[in-house]
């Protein structure tokens, strides 16, 4: 269920709604629009008299959400959620641009990418401190000392940070030194982790597991935002298909059908959903012209040097050529790319 405050409703008859919802065992959480407050209601509906809620000031109407995702839906949220961080707006007619490498492997490494992915035109820098890895004998990431040199680099470049978080212990610490939690495909359904960022502050990156359904994926962002975070960007991937040509099979519809189904922005990942370096540029340029929010690229000053990723992994002059390939699709569709 929802409620719908009137249009301008002043902050003093949202707080009533929520004392009076909270009075009856229910957990109330706040959806803030430019133009109206959306209030949701998650617990036992059944002890709400409607009549009396719709009766109290300021509110317009009370209404059942259908979808299982309730926070996340378009129902209860009828504008794009825009997120801002450092200066920088992601969703609604925005296009972000995530970069950077698979794995941080040093210092000079992390800051010769960065450096050439801000001069090509973007301030969103991704690196993995944390790698999961399909064998456990393989580079496993550079941990907290990794974040660190994340930190450092962003600091020094004015950027923004994206990078993984794995496990629910590792919260705090990545929440020290990183922008942007990013949730990996093997962690969607990682509901203790995904309860502990939504307990954060910071903007969570959540990306689509493997074999998950749409469905599936936007309740993992309801876990998030149940905890209190509404900042949560959605990735789509790749999913695993029958298919073996390409890493993973790349379903670009999920962008429309997310901006039916929620407010929330979705972005791409073309390095994972296709897994070959050839195929990036032209999987960004779909992607942007499907109406995603966004791309995260892997980008590399030597990319078969990579210790990660290497065969996806595109090198800093192909992302700046990129970067100019996308702004006028990125323009017929009604987003700009800062």
């Amino acid at each position: 269920m929802i409620i719908v405050m009137k249009k301008g409703a002043p902050e003093e008859h949202i707080q009533n709604i929520i004392l009076e919802l909270t009075s009856l065992g229910l957990q109330p959480l706040p959806l803030y629009g430019t133009e109206r407050t959306v209030i949701a209601v998650i617990g036992d509906e059944r002890v709400i008299d409607e009549r009396s809620l719709t009766a109290l000031p300021g509110v317009s109407k009370v209404m059942s959400v259908l979808q299982p995702f309730k926070l996340a839906s378009r129902e209860s949220k009828f504008e794009d959620t825009i997120i801002e961080i450092k200066g920088e707006k992601i969703g609604g007619r925005n296009l972000t641009v995530i970069a950077g490498p698979c794995s941080i492997e040093s210092e000079k490494q992390l800051f010769d990418i960065a450096f050439k992915c801000k001069n090509a035109g973007t301030r969103f820098l991704r690196g993995g401190a944390f790698k999961p890895r399909t064998s456990p004998h393989q580079f496993q990431g550079m941990g907290v000392e990794g974040l660190k040199i994340m930190k450092k680099v962003c600091d020094e470049l004015d950027m923004i940070s994206v990078s993984e978080v794995m496990d629910a212990r590792d919260v705090e610490v990545v929440c020290q030194h990183i922008d942007i939690l990013q949730i990996g495909a093997r962690n969607m359904q990682n509901f203790t982790l995904l309860k502990e960022v939504g307990k954060t502050k910071n903007p969570v990156l959540l990306k689509r597991g493997s074999s998950a359904t749409i469905k599936e994926f936007l309740l993992a962002a309801e876990y998030i935002m149940a905890e209190g975070n509404p900042n949560v960007i959605l990735c789509e991937r790749g999913i695993r298909t029958f298919e073996t040509d390409t890493r993973n099979t790349l379903p670009l519809a999920t962008v429309p059908l997310i901006k039916e189904l929620s407010h929330l922005p979705i972005i791409v990942d073309p390095s994972h959903g296709t897994g070959v370096r050839a195929f990036v540029a032209s999987m960004s340029r779909a992607a942007v012209a499907a109406g995603a929010d966004g791309l995260a690229i892997e980008v590399h000053t030597d990319p078969d040097k990579s210790i990660t990723d290497a065969d996806q992994t595109i090198s800093c002059e192909a992302f700046a050529s990129l970067m100019d390939e996308i702004k006028p699709i990125a323009t017929a569709v009604g987003k700009s790319l800062k």
